[in-house]
């Protein structure tokens, strides 16, 4: 893998990425970080990918000025929590609180950004164990644990050992979001595949999820454009 530049206004910075599975070269840009990667064969001259990616520039460009900007957490930044839209603003005291449609951050610089996400994965945490233990009691199959993590491409998993893993973003996505991906994941614990039986069982504990899946397919990689200076 190496770095290389596409030259213009503003300059664009491009992964190179051979692949012993690449039949072709492939571009992709991330909806999450806005990083240009182009995928080639291991006998494709890396001059020979450049030159694609140079005639893709209208392309990758416009994609890229598609991209929403990212979000840091500074004071007056709003962010979405379980379906409310908050806004950033300097507290007193030691703890992060939700005051009306204001979250009161104490402390000021680099700390407001590792606050809001530890205030943001705590609460992430009780409400997908909450979740969890809703779904897991309604399908009858008990889950060994739940941790969190920031993937980039999954919002949930679960283990053959029956271990439960989720996005703590997720606690940025609307209430029925969330509950949908915890119903999805509790639903593995009985069927470990995403074969008729296993969507079966997820409409059994869930109820209907269509629009659930839409709004994540639509808009899920909006919830990395969020900073936290992590």
């Amino acid at each position: 893998m190496s770095s290389h530049v596409l030259q213009g206004d503003p300059d664009i910075p491009l992964i190179l990425r051979p692949s012993a599975r690449a039949r072709r070269i492939t571009l992709r840009v991330s909806q999450v970080d806005g990083r240009v990667t182009v995928t080639l064969p291991r006998h494709v001259p890396e001059g020979e990918a450049l030159a694609f990616a140079a005639q893709k520039e209208p392309w990758i460009r416009k994609h890229l000025s598609g991209r929403q900007a990212t979000v840091e957490m500074v004071p007056g930044a709003v962010l979405p929590i379980a379906g409310q839209q908050v806004t950033l603003t300097a507290g007193t005291g030691r703890s992060v609180r939700l005051a009306g449609d204001q979250l009161l951050v104490p402390g000021a610089g680099d700390a407001m950004g590792r606050r809001v996400a530890g205030y943001l994965k705590a609460r992430a945490r009780d409400v997908l164990a909450a979740a969890s233990d809703h779904y897991a009691g309604r399908l009858g199959h008990a889950y060994t644990g739940i941790s969190l993590r920031d993937p980039r491409s999954r919002w949930g998993s679960c283990s053959s050992a029956g271990r439960l893993m989720y996005s703590w973003r997720l606690i940025l996505a609307p209430p029925a979001v969330l509950d949908y991906v915890a119903a999805h994941e509790v639903a593995h614990l009985a069927q470990m595949n995403h074969g008729p039986q296993f969507w079966a069982e997820v409409e059994r504990i869930h109820g209907p999820h269509a629009d659930a899946r839409r709004w994540l397919r639509a808009h899920g990689a909006q919830l990395h454009r969020y900073s936290f200076g992590d």
